[in-house]
């Protein structure tokens, strides 16, 4: 009998994923974060078994195992600039911040001994919680600034002791609303406190594919581009002001740049 209920739903399904934007948007935004918790799951025992635990060496099977999800979702990146990552030793990337599907474009880019900084409610995120915190995410506490100091401070010492790379989002939240939203201070006090150089990556918009507001979801092509880094040596907090506006005038041509390629490309942006 059950079956017999069943047949009806999967009928149904192709006709829904081929005439409503709005189902296709629900289905595709569903089964991101079911596979997501899935994969995670399946890479917990990995990274138990590969590490013992924690260990920044983790986003290695993380990247491994989620690189394939966008071919799922219908999309497609193009990656420019390479060349800016080949730089030996600790560094701070900092990058642009739309949706939860900048961690597939994070995984296209992600060298070595790279982890990334995160707002402290992701671990409670089920199975992706728990896989961030063995990758070696440095989780902080938005809420309060004095408790995000004292993270930032401890990892900038981890930077150097450890010759880690760390992945910053300075937006400090996400946004879709065609530019960048005005850069937080914490990866620029980061960087200088290491004397680390920063690396941006910016991800074009995802208006031409992706609108929350008008639950669209469609196939499409992401470019990053990967700038020249930018030191930080001999830099005091004194400079983090500037820093943090000269990044972020950088980004955003940058972003500008790119994201009329990428519509221009793949037809005209519904937004």
């Amino acid at each position: 009998m059950d079956a017999v209920w069943m047949l009806p739903v999967l009928l149904m399904l192709p006709l829904l994923l081929w005439t409503s934007s709005t189902f296709v948007f629900y289905f595709k935004k569903c089964f991101y974060v079911a596979y997501m918790m899935l994969l995670a799951f399946i890479a917990m025992p990995i990274c138990i078994l590969k590490s013992g635990g924690r260990d920044i060496e983790n986003m290695r099977v993380i990247r491994f195992m989620v690189r394939h999800v966008k071919y799922f979702l219908g999309l497609r990146y193009q990656v420019s600039g390479w060349e800016h990552l080949q730089t030996d030793g600790p560094y701070v990337i900092i990058s642009n911040h739309q949706s939860s599907l900048d961690v597939l474009g994070m995984m296209e880019t992600l060298p070595d001994r790279c982890t990334m900084i995160a707002k402290k409610e992701l671990i409670w995120a089920g199975t992706v919680g728990m896989i961030c915190w063995l990758g070696g995410i440095v989780f902080i506490n938005r809420q309060k600034t004095s408790d995000a100091k004292n993270v930032m401070s401890d990892a900038a010492k981890t930077m150097l002791a450890d010759k880690i790379r760390l992945w910053v989002f300075p937006e400090g939240t996400r946004n879709q609303n065609g530019g960048l939203l005005p850069f937080k201070k914490g990866a620029f006090h980061l960087a200088i406190q290491a004397q680390v150089p920063i690396i941006p990556i910016v991800f074009s918009s995802y208006n031409n594919f992706y609108l929350r507001k008008e639950k669209e979801f469609k196939s499409g092509s992401i470019t990053l581009k990967i700038l020249p880094k930018i030191e930080t040596k001999g830099l005091t907090a004194d400079d983090v002001t500037t820093l943090s506006e000269q990044s972020f005038g950088i980004m955003r041509s940058a972003f500008l740049e790119i994201s009329g390629q990428t519509v221009q490309s793949n037809g005209p942006s519904t937004h």
